[in-house]
């Protein structure tokens, strides 16, 4: 009895380090060849007592969830619109929704529209996958990149962070690559 312990231990162990590692190795290919799209930053809060310096990254293109149908100038070129991903009082219908976005020649992302699948999407657009979060007692979409982390006594230097960097993949998955200034360069 006591090997079969042993044996579903080991097992059990050899299962969470290749998943770990297999996470890992997928984050990294991300990182390497994923499409860079810099997300214009709200206002954002670079400060936590407790966990130390980060900064608490807002996208606007997330931030305004008082969008609930889409405009005119989202419907795709085949002449459907896409549904609303927000039920009537402006809360997340879906625990997982794709934002759509078009890249300027500077990988700056303006918003399209939501959707609630990852297609149709035209030949020039980018999805970015978000997920459904609760913070007490409301809920609202996130890219999934919200927390920056830095060395200690280094505010001052992402104070002036306009860009939230993301490499992102086909399937809309995403991964924070840094923070960028007012002119497109990375704060290192």
């Amino acid at each position: 009895m006591k090997k079969y312990k042993w044996f579903l231990i080991l097992a059990n162990l050899v299962f969470v380090l290749i998943f770990f590692t297999y996470s890992v190795v997928k984050k990294e290919i991300l990182m390497d060849k994923g499409q860079l799209v810099l997300l214009k930053l709200a206002p954002v809060d670079p400060r936590s007592l407790m966990q130390g310096d980060y900064m608490s990254l807002r996208y606007a293109i997330i931030d305004n969830s008082s969008i609930i149908e889409t405009s005119a100038d989202s419907t795709l070129t085949d002449g459907m619109e896409t549904q609303s991903i927000y039920d009537k009082d402006g809360r997340p219908k879906y625990t997982e929704a794709y934002c759509v976005v078009r890249l300027d020649s500077n990988c700056v992302a303006t918003l399209l529209r939501y959707q609630k699948e990852c297609t149709p999407l035209n030949r020039d657009e980018v999805l970015i996958k978000c997920k459904r979060k609760r913070k007490r007692y409301w809920s609202f979409y996130a890219i999934g990149a919200e927390d920056y982390f830095f060395q200690e006594g280094e505010a001052s230097k992402y104070e002036n962070a306009k860009f939230g960097g993301l490499k992102i993949d086909t399937d809309g998955n995403s991964i924070l690559f840094g923070l960028y200034d007012k002119n497109k360069k990375r704060i290192e």
